[in-house]
């Protein structure tokens, strides 16, 4: 009986023995993939695209409303002269990053995959209905893009290059709406402290939203001049700093105003036609935003109308405004629009 006890206790001891040592290895193994890094001077690290910190950031919830250009967003394609779709750049080895090992930055995913996600994310948080799966054959209009370049190089000062091109066209003429390059150039010293892993991952999501941001803002304009119908809006556009663009719809000039002799026009010479001013009216009233900071987004009962400081026509009755600036917190306040009357609302931002 002793002899079989004493066989039992040794099974046990060699069970538990194997059984830290599978810990072990598995922790080991763990050390090497969850994180994102590997081991040796040679060897490539692989960043994730989304950390706590960055999702957190990245919530948006959008506007109540979606607009009536659906849309269905293609994988961008990468043009990129580089052996490894997922490489993102260097590491200069006399510039640490704390968290990684390796002298080359390499992506979790496709850097298309990420810039498409990127630029979908956008056009849902702008309000537009991205369509997915067997529902995007009905989308309206087909996102299509190229990326030409998309390096990030850690050293002294770190440096990132960024150059999407996208292209919108009506899914059913087949015409091209819109298209363009927009192009992002930075560089950042990382402070005395040096780099982190997650500084990185943060340096590229920002540049990359500034990018995607112009992008689907340059879309938006343009297509609320071709399709003002879809948006709610006056037809208009705008410039977006930063954004070349290659082909864009274009609106029926008025006819000229006849010659007019006021205001000391000569006879035979054409006068423009005065800016109009939105004002309250008998059926409408006037709706002042302003914002601190300005240059916000406003929307109306979910609908973008605009930058801050906005005046616009309004039909009485209560409204929710909300106003949007990346970097700070959405504002939602309901003001009550009153027939003939003028109504001025101040919003103030906070990080």
């Amino acid at each position: 009986m002793s002899r079989l006890l004493r066989h039992a206790a040794l099974l046990v001891l060699l069970s538990a023995v194997a059984g830290c040592s599978t810990i072990k290895d598995s922790a080991q193994s763990a050390k090497n993939t969850v994180g994102g890094w590997f081991g040796g001077d040679n060897a490539a690290t692989t960043l994730n695209t989304t950390t706590n910190k960055n999702a957190a950031m990245e919530k948006n919830t959008g506007p109540l409303v979606k607009y009536g250009a659906t849309l269905r967003v293609n994988k961008f394609v990468d043009q990129r002269k580089v052996s490894n779709p997922r490489l993102l750049g260097q590491i200069d080895k006399t510039t640490p990053v704390a968290g990684i090992s390796g002298t080359e930055l390499i992506m979790d995913q496709d850097v298309s995959a990420i810039v498409t996600g990127a630029i979908k994310k956008h056009f849902d948080a702008e309000g537009f209905l991205v369509m997915e799966g067997s529902s995007a054959s009905n989308a309206l209009f087909e996102v299509t893009g190229v990326i030409k370049e998309l390096t990030l190089n850690v050293k002294e000062r770190d440096s990132i290059n960024i150059a999407i091109e996208t292209t919108l066209k009506d899914v059913e003429t087949g015409k091209v709406v819109w298209s363009g390059l927009v192009m992002e150039k930075n560089d950042r010293f990382a402070g005395v402290s040096g780099n982190s892993k997650d500084d990185v991952v943060e340096y590229l999501n920002r540049e990359l939203r500034i990018v995607t941001t112009k992008t689907v803002e340059a879309i938006g304009a343009s297509l609320m001049v071709s399709r003002s119908e879809l948006f709610n809006l006056t037809p208009g556009t705008k410039p977006i700093p930063g954004v070349t663009v290659y082909v864009a719809p274009t609106v029926a000039k008025p006819a000229p105003a006849a010659p007019s002799a006021t205001y000391g026009a000569q006879p035979g010479s054409a006068m423009p036609a005065p800016a109009y001013t939105p004002q309250a009216s008998a059926t409408a009233g006037l709706l002042q935003v302003n914002t601190n900071p300005a240059r916000a987004k406003v929307y109306l009962d979910g609908v973008y109308y605009g930058m801050s400081p906005l005046r616009m026509e309004m039909e009485p009755g209560v409204h929710a405004i909300s106003v949007k600036l990346e970097g700070y917190k959405m504002v939602t306040e309901k003001v009550s629009i009153r027939r003939g009357d003028n109504t001025e609302i101040e919003l103030n931002l906070e990080r």
